[in-house]
Protein backbone atom coordinates (compact mmCIF):
# COMPACT_ATOMS: atom_id res chain seq x y z
CA UNK A 1 0.00 0.00 0.00
CA UNK A 2 1.15 3.36 -0.53
CA UNK A 3 2.89 5.14 2.23
CA UNK A 4 0.57 8.37 1.63
CA UNK A 5 -2.63 5.98 2.20
CA UNK A 6 -0.93 5.16 5.98
CA UNK A 7 -0.06 8.47 6.93
CA UNK A 8 -2.04 12.00 6.92
CA UNK A 9 0.10 14.66 6.84
CA UNK A 10 -1.24 17.20 9.37
CA UNK A 11 1.60 19.46 8.20
CA UNK A 12 0.58 19.55 4.93
CA UNK A 13 -2.97 20.83 5.61
CA UNK A 14 -2.56 24.33 6.05
CA UNK A 15 0.19 26.92 5.83
CA UNK A 16 2.75 24.56 3.28
CA UNK A 17 6.55 25.13 3.42
CA UNK A 18 7.25 25.19 0.18
CA UNK A 19 10.72 24.25 -1.39
CA UNK A 20 13.46 27.22 -1.49
CA UNK A 21 13.85 28.05 -4.92
CA UNK A 22 17.33 27.80 -4.42
CA UNK A 23 19.80 25.04 -3.40
CA UNK A 24 20.75 24.90 0.00
CA UNK A 25 23.94 24.61 0.79
CA UNK A 26 25.45 23.84 4.58
CA UNK A 27 28.80 25.00 6.19
CA UNK A 28 29.96 22.66 8.57
CA UNK A 29 31.67 24.31 11.83
CA UNK A 30 32.78 21.41 13.50
CA UNK A 31 36.14 20.92 13.57
CA UNK A 32 36.15 24.70 14.45
CA UNK A 33 33.49 26.76 16.13
CA UNK A 34 32.22 23.20 17.52
CA UNK A 35 35.56 23.12 19.47
CA UNK A 36 35.04 25.73 21.11
CA UNK A 37 32.98 24.17 23.79
CA UNK A 38 35.06 24.15 26.88
CA UNK A 39 34.19 20.45 27.32
CA UNK A 40 35.42 19.05 24.11
CA UNK A 41 38.95 17.94 23.47
CA UNK A 42 40.50 18.71 19.96
CA UNK A 43 40.53 15.73 18.13
CA UNK A 44 43.98 14.77 17.01
CA UNK A 45 44.30 15.22 12.85
CA UNK A 46 43.88 12.03 12.20
CA UNK A 47 40.29 11.88 13.58
CA UNK A 48 39.41 14.97 12.04
CA UNK A 49 40.46 13.79 8.14
CA UNK A 50 37.88 10.70 9.17
CA UNK A 51 35.17 13.53 10.10
CA UNK A 52 36.09 15.94 7.07
CA UNK A 53 35.27 12.64 4.28
CA UNK A 54 32.32 12.03 6.54
CA UNK A 55 31.32 15.47 5.74
CA UNK A 56 32.05 14.72 2.43
CA UNK A 57 29.85 11.73 2.05
CA UNK A 58 27.14 13.54 3.56
CA UNK A 59 27.45 15.95 0.73
CA UNK A 60 28.21 18.98 2.83
CA UNK A 61 29.17 21.97 0.88
CA UNK A 62 32.36 23.87 3.07
CA UNK A 63 33.84 22.87 6.10
CA UNK A 64 35.19 25.64 8.45
CA UNK A 65 38.76 23.96 9.12
CA UNK A 66 40.13 26.31 11.62
CA UNK A 67 41.43 29.98 12.81
CA UNK A 68 45.08 29.84 11.78
CA UNK A 69 45.22 33.35 13.39
CA UNK A 70 44.99 31.56 16.70
CA UNK A 71 48.83 29.91 16.33
CA UNK A 72 51.30 27.36 14.29
CA UNK A 73 49.25 24.27 16.14
CA UNK A 74 45.94 25.60 14.17
CA UNK A 75 47.85 26.67 10.69
CA UNK A 76 49.83 22.72 10.85
CA UNK A 77 46.77 21.10 11.49
CA UNK A 78 44.75 23.52 8.82
CA UNK A 79 47.48 22.82 6.26
CA UNK A 80 47.16 19.18 6.59
CA UNK A 81 43.08 19.25 6.10
CA UNK A 82 43.64 21.60 2.90
CA UNK A 83 45.98 19.16 1.67
CA UNK A 84 43.60 16.21 2.30
CA UNK A 85 40.92 17.48 0.23
CA UNK A 86 43.62 18.29 -2.22
CA UNK A 87 44.72 14.97 -2.66
CA UNK A 88 41.48 12.91 -1.62
CA UNK A 89 39.92 14.97 -4.53
CA UNK A 90 36.75 15.61 -1.96
CA UNK A 91 34.24 17.69 -3.32
CA UNK A 92 33.90 19.35 -0.12
CA UNK A 93 35.40 22.97 -0.37
CA UNK A 94 37.01 24.86 2.67
CA UNK A 95 36.73 27.81 4.89
CA UNK A 96 38.72 29.58 7.44
CA UNK A 97 37.94 31.77 10.50
CA UNK A 98 39.92 35.18 10.67
CA UNK A 99 38.95 38.26 12.88
CA UNK A 100 38.92 41.21 11.19
CA UNK A 101 42.69 41.63 10.96
CA UNK A 102 45.09 41.34 8.61
CA UNK A 103 47.26 39.39 10.75
CA UNK A 104 44.59 36.76 11.36
CA UNK A 105 44.31 36.71 7.20
CA UNK A 106 47.84 36.54 6.27
CA UNK A 107 48.60 32.91 7.47
CA UNK A 108 45.02 31.67 5.63
CA UNK A 109 46.67 33.23 2.25
CA UNK A 110 50.30 31.10 3.06
CA UNK A 111 47.92 27.83 3.39
CA UNK A 112 46.05 28.57 -0.07
CA UNK A 113 49.54 29.40 -1.44
CA UNK A 114 51.24 26.33 0.37
CA UNK A 115 48.30 23.33 -1.00
CA UNK A 116 46.87 25.16 -3.91
CA UNK A 117 43.38 24.77 -2.26
CA UNK A 118 41.11 28.06 -2.49
CA UNK A 119 39.61 29.01 0.67
CA UNK A 120 36.92 31.42 1.66
CA UNK A 121 38.06 33.41 4.71
CA UNK A 122 35.03 33.86 7.49
CA UNK A 123 36.08 37.38 8.77
CA UNK A 124 34.43 38.22 12.32
CA UNK A 125 33.21 41.47 14.01
CA UNK A 126 31.18 41.66 17.05
CA UNK A 127 27.94 44.23 15.69
CA UNK A 128 25.73 44.56 18.99
CA UNK A 129 25.51 47.62 21.00
CA UNK A 130 26.57 45.80 23.82
CA UNK A 131 29.74 44.06 22.51
CA UNK A 132 30.96 47.48 21.48
CA UNK A 133 30.49 48.70 25.13
CA UNK A 134 32.35 45.85 26.42
CA UNK A 135 34.77 46.24 23.75
CA UNK A 136 35.09 50.21 23.89
CA UNK A 137 34.61 50.05 20.13
CA UNK A 138 33.70 52.73 18.14
CA UNK A 139 31.48 52.62 14.56
CA UNK A 140 34.11 53.82 12.96
CA UNK A 141 36.51 51.25 14.04
CA UNK A 142 34.32 48.91 13.35
CA UNK A 143 34.23 49.73 9.96
CA UNK A 144 37.90 50.53 9.97
CA UNK A 145 38.51 46.90 10.79
CA UNK A 146 35.97 45.99 8.32
CA UNK A 147 37.41 47.63 5.15
CA UNK A 148 41.03 46.78 6.64
CA UNK A 149 39.95 43.27 6.68
CA UNK A 150 38.26 42.54 3.64
CA UNK A 151 40.40 44.45 0.88
CA UNK A 152 43.39 42.77 2.05
CA UNK A 153 41.49 39.27 1.35
CA UNK A 154 40.45 40.48 -1.36
CA UNK A 155 43.39 41.71 -2.90
CA UNK A 156 45.14 38.11 -1.70
CA UNK A 157 42.68 36.26 -4.00
CA UNK A 158 40.79 35.20 -1.45
CA UNK A 159 36.87 34.51 -1.19
CA UNK A 160 35.04 36.33 1.50
CA UNK A 161 32.21 35.90 3.75
CA UNK A 162 32.02 38.48 6.30
CA UNK A 163 30.22 37.67 9.47
CA UNK A 164 28.76 39.63 11.96
CA UNK A 165 29.05 38.34 15.67
CA UNK A 166 25.79 38.62 17.47
CA UNK A 167 23.78 39.97 14.30
CA UNK A 168 20.71 39.10 15.87
CA UNK A 169 21.08 41.41 18.78
CA UNK A 170 22.69 44.72 16.20
CA UNK A 171 21.29 47.80 15.51
CA UNK A 172 20.13 48.29 11.99
CA UNK A 173 21.97 51.15 11.11
CA UNK A 174 25.29 50.02 12.74
CA UNK A 175 24.52 46.48 10.46
CA UNK A 176 23.76 48.87 7.30
CA UNK A 177 26.36 50.55 7.41
CA UNK A 178 28.85 47.21 8.00
CA UNK A 179 27.21 45.39 5.68
CA UNK A 180 27.43 47.97 2.70
CA UNK A 181 31.28 48.61 3.95
CA UNK A 182 32.30 45.03 3.75
CA UNK A 183 30.21 44.55 0.16
CA UNK A 184 31.94 47.58 -1.55
CA UNK A 185 35.23 46.03 -0.39
CA UNK A 186 34.40 42.79 -2.07
CA UNK A 187 32.80 40.74 0.41
CA UNK A 188 30.50 37.63 -1.21
CA UNK A 189 28.45 36.31 1.42
CA UNK A 190 27.37 37.79 4.80
CA UNK A 191 26.66 35.58 7.79
CA UNK A 192 24.30 36.66 9.90
CA UNK A 193 24.58 35.07 13.59
CA UNK A 194 22.84 34.36 16.30
CA UNK A 195 25.75 34.33 18.39
CA UNK A 196 24.37 33.43 21.70
CA UNK A 197 20.88 31.91 21.09
CA UNK A 198 18.61 35.06 21.26
CA UNK A 199 16.64 34.23 18.22
CA UNK A 200 12.83 33.25 17.53
CA UNK A 201 11.58 32.26 14.21
CA UNK A 202 10.47 35.63 14.11
CA UNK A 203 13.28 37.49 15.18
CA UNK A 204 15.16 35.32 12.15
CA UNK A 205 12.70 36.62 9.42
CA UNK A 206 13.14 39.87 10.36
CA UNK A 207 16.92 39.81 10.49
CA UNK A 208 16.73 38.00 7.05
CA UNK A 209 14.10 40.38 5.31
CA UNK A 210 16.31 43.67 6.53
CA UNK A 211 20.03 41.98 5.32
CA UNK A 212 18.03 41.20 1.91
CA UNK A 213 16.97 45.03 1.84
CA UNK A 214 20.33 45.66 2.32
CA UNK A 215 22.00 43.48 -0.30
CA UNK A 216 18.88 44.71 -2.88
CA UNK A 217 20.35 48.00 -2.46
CA UNK A 218 23.48 47.33 -2.96
CA UNK A 219 22.98 46.40 -6.01
CA UNK A 220 25.59 43.52 -5.74
CA UNK A 221 26.02 39.71 -6.04
CA UNK A 222 25.98 38.68 -2.46
CA UNK A 223 24.08 35.49 -0.52
CA UNK A 224 23.25 35.25 2.90
CA UNK A 225 25.00 32.35 5.27
CA UNK A 226 22.89 31.62 8.99
CA UNK A 227 24.86 30.76 11.88
CA UNK A 228 22.86 30.05 15.44
CA UNK A 229 23.11 28.44 18.43
CA UNK A 230 21.06 26.56 20.70
CA UNK A 231 20.94 28.54 24.22
CA UNK A 232 17.08 28.67 24.12
CA UNK A 233 16.51 25.26 22.29
CA UNK A 234 15.63 27.09 18.69
CA UNK A 235 18.27 26.64 16.89
CA UNK A 236 16.96 23.83 14.30
CA UNK A 237 13.65 25.53 13.61
CA UNK A 238 15.52 29.50 13.89
CA UNK A 239 18.44 27.67 10.94
CA UNK A 240 14.77 26.52 8.84
CA UNK A 241 13.03 29.92 9.29
CA UNK A 242 16.47 31.24 8.08
CA UNK A 243 16.44 29.63 5.17
CA UNK A 244 12.32 30.36 4.59
CA UNK A 245 13.45 33.78 4.44
CA UNK A 246 16.65 34.07 1.85
CA UNK A 247 19.45 32.28 3.85
CA UNK A 248 21.52 29.95 0.74
CA UNK A 249 23.90 28.69 3.09
CA UNK A 250 23.53 27.21 6.66
CA UNK A 251 25.91 26.10 9.37
CA UNK A 252 25.48 23.51 11.86
CA UNK A 253 27.85 21.44 13.96
CA UNK A 254 27.84 17.07 14.50
CA UNK A 255 25.68 16.68 17.30
CA UNK A 256 25.32 20.19 18.19
CA UNK A 257 28.90 21.06 20.07
CA UNK A 258 30.12 24.44 20.42
CA UNK A 259 29.96 27.11 23.21
CA UNK A 260 27.62 26.91 26.28
CA UNK A 261 25.00 24.65 24.50
CA UNK A 262 26.14 24.28 21.62
CA UNK A 263 25.60 24.84 17.92
CA UNK A 264 22.77 24.26 15.38
CA UNK A 265 22.96 20.50 15.36
CA UNK A 266 23.91 19.46 11.34
CA UNK A 267 22.29 16.25 12.22
CA UNK A 268 19.14 17.24 13.18
CA UNK A 269 19.04 19.72 10.25
CA UNK A 270 20.16 17.72 7.32
CA UNK A 271 16.97 14.90 8.65
CA UNK A 272 14.50 17.20 8.82
CA UNK A 273 15.45 19.35 5.87
CA UNK A 274 15.39 15.49 3.92
CA UNK A 275 11.76 15.04 5.33
CA UNK A 276 11.07 17.93 4.03
CA UNK A 277 12.06 17.36 0.91
CA UNK A 278 14.45 20.38 0.63
CA UNK A 279 17.43 18.38 -0.09
CA UNK A 280 18.12 14.86 -1.61
CA UNK A 281 21.76 14.10 0.39
CA UNK A 282 22.21 10.27 1.24
CA UNK A 283 22.62 10.43 5.32
CA UNK A 284 23.40 6.86 5.77
CA UNK A 285 26.88 8.07 6.83
CA UNK A 286 25.12 10.24 9.52
CA UNK A 287 25.24 7.95 12.45
CA UNK A 288 28.82 7.74 11.69
CA UNK A 289 29.92 11.02 11.53
CA UNK A 290 27.95 12.22 14.93
CA UNK A 291 29.92 8.90 16.43
CA UNK A 292 33.40 9.84 15.29
CA UNK A 293 32.57 13.07 16.24
CA UNK A 294 31.97 11.93 19.82
CA UNK A 295 34.96 10.01 20.13
CA UNK A 296 37.41 12.13 18.65
CA UNK A 297 35.76 15.44 20.95
CA UNK A 298 34.68 13.27 24.09
CA UNK A 299 31.39 14.28 23.58
CA UNK A 300 29.17 11.31 24.83
CA UNK A 301 25.94 10.84 22.26
CA UNK A 302 22.55 11.23 25.23
CA UNK A 303 20.58 7.84 24.41
CA UNK A 304 17.83 9.79 23.87
CA UNK A 305 19.39 12.22 21.05
CA UNK A 306 17.35 12.20 17.84
CA UNK A 307 18.18 10.03 15.01
CA UNK A 308 21.33 9.01 16.47
CA UNK A 309 21.17 8.56 20.03
CA UNK A 310 20.95 4.52 21.07
CA UNK A 311 17.18 4.63 21.76
CA UNK A 312 16.52 6.60 18.82
CA UNK A 313 14.91 3.65 17.30
CA UNK A 314 14.93 0.70 19.87
CA UNK A 315 11.78 0.04 21.96
CA UNK A 316 10.88 -2.21 24.61
CA UNK A 317 7.41 -1.29 24.95
CA UNK A 318 5.02 -4.72 23.93
CA UNK A 319 2.39 -2.23 22.19
CA UNK A 320 5.00 -0.42 20.63
CA UNK A 321 6.94 -3.77 19.39
CA UNK A 322 3.44 -5.58 18.60
CA UNK A 323 2.63 -3.02 15.91
CA UNK A 324 6.05 -2.63 14.70
CA UNK A 325 6.20 -6.68 14.31
CA UNK A 326 2.89 -6.83 12.87
CA UNK A 327 4.46 -4.44 10.35
CA UNK A 328 7.53 -6.76 8.91
CA UNK A 329 5.22 -9.59 8.95
CA UNK A 330 3.15 -7.76 6.10
CA UNK A 331 6.71 -7.72 4.13
CA UNK A 332 6.91 -4.00 3.75
CA UNK A 333 10.14 -2.45 5.31
CA UNK A 334 9.19 0.64 4.95
CA UNK A 335 6.31 0.49 7.15
CA UNK A 336 7.84 -1.52 10.08
CA UNK A 337 10.41 1.76 9.48
CA UNK A 338 7.18 4.53 10.16
CA UNK A 339 4.67 2.73 12.11
CA UNK A 340 6.35 3.94 15.27
CA UNK A 341 8.52 6.26 14.52
CA UNK A 342 8.60 9.78 12.71
CA UNK A 343 11.68 9.14 11.13
CA UNK A 344 12.68 6.18 8.75
CA UNK A 345 15.95 4.59 11.09
CA UNK A 346 17.31 3.96 7.40
CA UNK A 347 17.15 7.01 6.51
CA UNK A 348 20.41 6.82 8.79
CA UNK A 349 21.90 3.85 8.14
CA UNK A 350 19.97 2.94 11.13
CA UNK A 351 16.89 0.22 11.67
CA UNK A 352 14.37 -0.60 14.16
CA UNK A 353 15.62 -2.48 17.76
CA UNK A 354 13.26 -4.24 19.26
CA UNK A 355 14.22 -4.97 23.03
CA UNK A 356 13.02 -7.46 25.83
CA UNK A 357 12.40 -5.86 28.95
CA UNK A 358 9.63 -5.31 32.04
CA UNK A 359 7.52 -3.29 29.73
CA UNK A 360 7.70 -5.97 27.23
CA UNK A 361 5.15 -8.47 25.77
CA UNK A 362 5.82 -12.07 24.59
CA UNK A 363 5.54 -10.79 21.24
CA UNK A 364 9.13 -9.10 21.76
CA UNK A 365 10.69 -12.15 22.67
CA UNK A 366 9.43 -14.16 19.80
CA UNK A 367 11.09 -11.08 17.40
CA UNK A 368 14.55 -11.23 19.84
CA UNK A 369 14.75 -15.10 19.41
CA UNK A 370 13.94 -15.15 15.78
CA UNK A 371 15.88 -11.90 14.54
CA UNK A 372 19.12 -14.33 15.90
CA UNK A 373 17.91 -17.34 14.02
CA UNK A 374 16.99 -18.59 17.68
CA UNK A 375 13.84 -21.12 17.36
CA UNK A 376 10.92 -19.06 19.79
CA UNK A 377 9.90 -22.36 21.48
CA UNK A 378 7.34 -21.93 24.06
CA UNK A 379 9.82 -22.61 26.55
CA UNK A 380 12.23 -20.50 25.37
CA UNK A 381 9.86 -17.47 25.17
CA UNK A 382 8.29 -18.06 28.29
CA UNK A 383 11.44 -18.55 30.79
CA UNK A 384 12.90 -15.00 28.81
CA UNK A 385 9.48 -13.09 29.41
CA UNK A 386 9.51 -13.98 33.29
CA UNK A 387 12.94 -12.81 33.69
CA UNK A 388 12.32 -10.06 32.13
CA UNK A 389 9.10 -9.13 33.76
CA UNK A 390 11.32 -9.43 37.57
CA UNK A 391 13.71 -6.90 36.62
CA UNK A 392 13.44 -3.03 36.22
CA UNK A 393 15.15 -2.38 32.85
CA UNK A 394 15.53 -3.83 29.39
CA UNK A 395 17.61 -7.12 29.64
CA UNK A 396 20.95 -7.59 28.10
CA UNK A 397 21.69 -9.56 25.17
CA UNK A 398 24.32 -11.44 27.38
CA UNK A 399 21.15 -11.86 30.56
CA UNK A 400 19.32 -13.61 27.51
CA UNK A 401 21.51 -16.13 26.16
CA UNK A 402 21.89 -16.72 30.20
CA UNK A 403 18.04 -17.48 30.12
CA UNK A 404 18.72 -19.57 27.04
CA UNK A 405 21.62 -21.56 28.71
CA UNK A 406 20.14 -22.28 31.85
CA UNK A 407 17.13 -24.03 30.12
CA UNK A 408 19.87 -25.92 27.77
CA UNK A 409 21.60 -27.32 30.43
CA UNK A 410 18.06 -28.55 32.75
CA UNK A 411 16.97 -29.87 29.10
CA UNK A 412 13.83 -28.07 29.21
CA UNK A 413 15.13 -26.14 25.89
Amino acid sequence: MDERELIYDWNEAGERWDRPPFRIQFDDETLRDGLQSPSVKSPPIEQKIEILHLMDRLAIDTADIGLPGAGPHVVRDVTLLAQEIVNAKLKIAANCAARTMVRDIEPVVEVVQKTGLPIEVCTFIGSSPIRQYAENWSEETMLQHTRDAVTFAVREGLQVMYVTEDTIRAHPSTLRKLFLTAIECGAKRLCLCDTVGHATPSGVRNLLGFACEVVAESGADVELDWHGHSDRGLAVINTIAAIRAGATRVHGCAIGIGERVGNTPMDQLLVNLRLLGWIENDLTSLTEYCEKTSVGTGVPIPVNYPMVGADAFRTGTGVHAAAVIKAYKKGEAWLADRVYSGVPAGMVGRHQEIEVGPMSGESNVVFWLQTRNIEPTPERVQAVFQRAKSVDRVLTDDEVHAVLAALAEAGTA
